[in-house]
């Protein structure tokens, strides 16, 4: 659809005034804290549906047609198109999902359903994961609506379920049956970046950022993310007594083919994007980062470090383990799951090296197997982001990062897309956001939005 009236001159700053958006985006993100999307990953779960009616809703009152799809009952995800004042310009994709990880509510200080507003911040499952990014965008599509702004390049938006999961109801799902709604984009921005980390440079470095060497802010940008090996595996041997010996017992051959794949050293291996946040963390931090002992140095950087800790390796964690049914009886089978990341570029060496540490005995097959995904920082997509971040946070330090774990950004770079993780989010220092990241009492501070919104609109906006 076409918003009108005419737009400011192109490139001009967010229309100042309009404190509706960040009012909109606070009261979105609430009510979509209380609607229910745990995702097992298992179909168990209650769905989408609820939520994508109700960002449906608040698009269409907007006057912003929505499309909902559903892949299965209660499976739903949505998408819109708004147009830019440059169709010479290709379109952008901003892309959220709607689900959530599951959680256990005897954990939690609040109810994870509550969207209840406690010390500046709202509290839910799904506050920083990602249902705080989907208000803000919701939020800043209908301010602009309202007044009249458009964007100078057409923005598609896809709110999406089941990205945690496999994404097979929800981005590969809308990537395979409405291809056409993404066949133009050219670049695509979605969760995990463009929050902020709190670091200390080095004493007299004279990189203060600030009065008296004061702490100063990263904002990690992702320019790819590791590839995902979700793996299920398997042994049987011969069923009997347990009191009796058992000469292949399906539980001992799989536990020490976990054992070695779980003592397995990966190698290190520094890839572009990774280099680059070296060489940025030690320009902004006033320090040396020694390349041959990477892990001792993520320590030593504390925040700062774990932006890399996890990406200069391949990884292989098993999560799952199955197998009997009582103590005196050994099992003819025995299960179990592990979540392998690897870097890009090693795929084919990677999983390699898993079948030769699993031995023979051991049988594998994928719940989900996707490669990673890598871009560079020096264009100009990069460069508006980190702009739109400085503008609102002038002490604020723009880096390139590589994410550990995944999102739908790869289904998305199957289609040619290049992806960035910008949501952007300012969180007071005592919030860790990579800790709230499925965690126990997750929560997002309403100032944090209110400054995602603004930066959003700068790049969004311009770009």
């Amino acid at each position: 659809m076409t918003l009108t009236p005419p737009p400011p001159a192109v490139g001009a700053a967010p229309p100042p005034g309009d404190r509706h958006a960040a009012t909109e985006a606070v009261r979105i993100c609430r009510e979509l804290l209380r609607i229910d999307t745990t995702n097992p990953g298992d179909g168990t779960g209650p769905g989408e549906r609820a939520a994508a009616e109700y960002v449906a809703a608040e698009l269409a009152e907007a006057g912003i047609e929505p499309l909902v799809v559903e892949s299965a009952p209660r499976r739903a995800s949505v998408l819109a198109r708004l147009t830019g004042t440059d169709p010479l310009r290709a379109p952008l994709l901003v892309h959220g999902h709607l689900d959530t990880v599951p959680f256990d509510a005897a954990d939690w200080s609040r109810h994870p359903l509550s969207g209840e507003l406690h010390d500046g911040c709202l509290w839910g499952r799904g506050a920083v994961d990602m249902k705080g990014a989907v208000a803000a965008t919701v939020a800043l599509v209908r301010s602009w609506a309202r007044t009249g702004r458009r964007p100078r390049r057409d923005i598609v938006l896809a709110f999406l379920a089941d990205e945690e999961s496999t994404g097979d109801h929800g981005a590969r799902f809308v990537a395979t049956r409405h291809r056409e709604h993404f066949a133009d984009c050219a670049e695509a921005i979605g969760e995990s970046g463009g929050f902020s980390v709190p670091v200390h440079p080095q004493r007299g470095s004279g990189r203060t950022g600030g009065p008296g060497g004061a702490e100063v802010r990263l904002y990690p940008v992702a320019l790819g993310e590791r590839g995902t090996a979700w793996m299920r595996l398997g042994a049987t041997g011969t069923a009997g007594h347990g009191s009796r010996g058992s000469a292949d017992n399906a539980v001992s051959t799989l536990v020490h083919a976990l054992s070695r794949l779980a003592a397995h050293s990966w190698p290190t291996r520094l890839i572009p994007p990774v280099e680059a946040l070296l060489g940025e963390l030690e320009r902004i931090l006033g320090t040396t980062i020694d390349r041959n002992r990477l892990e001792a140095e993520a320590v030593r950087l504390g925040r700062a470090g774990e932006l890399f800790a996890a990406t200069v390796r391949n990884s292989a964690n098993p999560t799952v383990l199955q197998a009997g049914h009582k103590v005196n009886v050994v099992p003819g089978a025995a299960r179990a799951q592990v979540d392998g990341r690897f870097l890009p570029g090693t795929r084919e060496e990677y999983l390699a090296t898993v079948e030769e540490l699993l031995g023979p005995a051991v049988t594998r097959e994928f719940i989900n197997l996707e490669e990673a995904v890598t871009g560079d920082h020096s264009g100009p997509a990069f460069a508006a982001m980190a702009a739109a971040l400085r503008a609102e946070d002038p002490a604020g330090h723009p880096v390139p990062y590589l994410m550990a774990g995944g999102t739908d950004a790869k289904t998305f770079g199957r289609l040619g897309i290049d992806c960035y993780g910008f949501a952007p989010l300012r969180l007071d220092p005592a919030l860790h956001y990579q800790r709230m990241f499925h965690g126990v009492d997750e929560r997002v501070p309403v100032a944090g939005l209110d400054f995602g919104v603004r930066v959003l609109d700068r790049f969004l906006g311009a770009y």
